[in-house]
């Protein structure tokens, strides 16, 4: 039987899991009174603590809270740019500035998405493993490890993206510093890490729970991933030296960006929900966990 990464109190055993493919992202133990608990991945990784410290909408102490924030504020910069009165008003340069910083936001809290996944806790109820050794331990067995480091290989590539439309607006050679190559591929990791952690919160390719502030999260990352990839499709440069479509490039940016916004900022509320599915629970037949 499969088994999650996470070890187990002694005397516990494991009842059942579920998963994507070699990833386990969902495990059901089972204590020696005859209690069952459930794991999920998902929530051991952002709630190592158990009990969130600060409030919903302000908690600078917080990890979470932080990844929350520096994403609104680049799917902000995002959508600033990509809407055309704002470029307008303000003009070339300042408007992929706009972008390049909103970028940078990205790549920050792509990086702290990563650490928190890195310093998950190897068990049950202990505390985020601190340090920089952990960023370097090669965890291919999880989900949410893939997920992470793809993301921000795809945050890398968007800083390129926006630097060289900076430098081109400001004087360089367009053919020194290609644009539409890194936009593409930026796109590509943004679309693979989404359906990872979309496949992880669902624990398998699809799965309808409404009533989850995280599949909300996940699906909302998912659709401004693939509004992304669409924005990327279109800014291809034609020979002409003509994009496919320019209010298509604009538009798919633009709805990208709110849906990561309103993802972002529901990170900040998913911090401090308490999990029922934690809690002990009356032994039961596998099946009916799983």
């Amino acid at each position: 039987m499969r088994s999650a990464y996470v070890e187990i109190p002694e005397g516990w055993t494991r009842l059942g899991a579920r998963g994507l493919g070699p990833f386990v992202t969902r495990e059901v133990f089972g204590r020696p009174d005859g209690t069952r608990v459930t794991w999920e991945s998902r929530w051991h990784r952002k709630h190592p603590e158990r009990v969130a410290t600060g409030s919903t909408w302000w908690a600078p102490r917080a990890l979470a809270w932080w990844i929350g924030v520096l994403f609104a504020v680049g799917s902000i910069c995002f959508a600033l740019g990509s809407f055309p009165p704002y470029a307008t008003a303000v003009g070339t340069n300042p408007d992929d500035l706009t972008y390049f910083i909103g970028s940078i936001f990205f790549t920050t809290a792509s990086f702290l998405v990563y650490y928190e996944t890195s310093c998950a806790p190897s068990a049950l109820g202990a505390a985020r493993r601190p340090g920089l050794r952990s960023l370097f331990r090669v965890q291919h067995h999880r989900i949410d490890w893939w997920a992470a480091i793809i993301q921000f290989a795809g945050t890398l590539w968007f800083n390129r993206t926006t630097l060289s439309a900076l430098l081109v607006g400001l004087g360089a050679p367009a053919s020194h510093h290609p644009v539409w190559r890194p936009d593409a591929l930026g796109s590509v990791c943004f679309l693979v890490s989404s359906w990872l952690s979309w496949a992880e919160e669902c624990h398998g390719p699809f799965a309808w729970r409404p009533s989850h502030l995280s599949w909300w999260i996940t699906l909302l990352n998912l659709a401004g991933s693939v509004a992304f990839g669409v924005s990327a499709i279109a800014s291809y440069i034609k020979p002409n030296g003509q994009l496919v479509s320019l209010a298509l490039t604009n538009l798919g940016t633009f709805v990208g960006a709110i849906c990561f916004l309103v993802g972002a900022v529901l990170l900040l509320p998913e911090r401090t929900l308490a999990n029922p599915s934690t809690e002990p629970e009356p032994a039961q037949p596998v099946g009916a966990s799983t």
